[in-house]
């Protein structure tokens, strides 16, 4: 199964703007196996967040793409959900990596 297959099983499905912002920001990842779909959302997510925060994207235009990136994180967390023994790890990984986008962002002065 594709993870553009995966996806299309959730329930219930995202709204079709949204749906369209996730699959373009998994990009060639859509069709790929999904047994590989955590890490694939996980940097989905990390794309999008990298973007917000690298053109400090604060107005309510950023809206599409934070929805879109917390939604990729979510989906992290149901496939992870369906595999409870690897739920901690997943969470521990998610919460590194989307944290070591914000230490890594260049600080502005007020």
């Amino acid at each position: 199964m594709t993870l553009a297959r995966w996806l299309d099983a959730r329930h219930p499905p995202p709204p079709p703007a949204l749906r369209a912002r996730i699959d373009a920001a998994l990009g060639a990842a859509l069709h790929r196996d999904a047994i590989d779909e955590p890490a694939a959302l996980l940097a989905a997510a990390e794309g999008i967040v990298q973007a917000l925060l690298h053109d400090d994207a604060t107005s309510r235009g950023a809206a599409l793409d934070l929805l879109a990136a917390d939604a990729l994180v979510t989906y992290v967390f149901e496939y992870a959900s369906e595999r409870p023994a690897e739920l901690a790890g997943r969470a521990t990984e998610a919460m590194r990596r989307i944290a070591a986008l914000a230490q890594d962002r260049p600080r502005t002065q007020p």
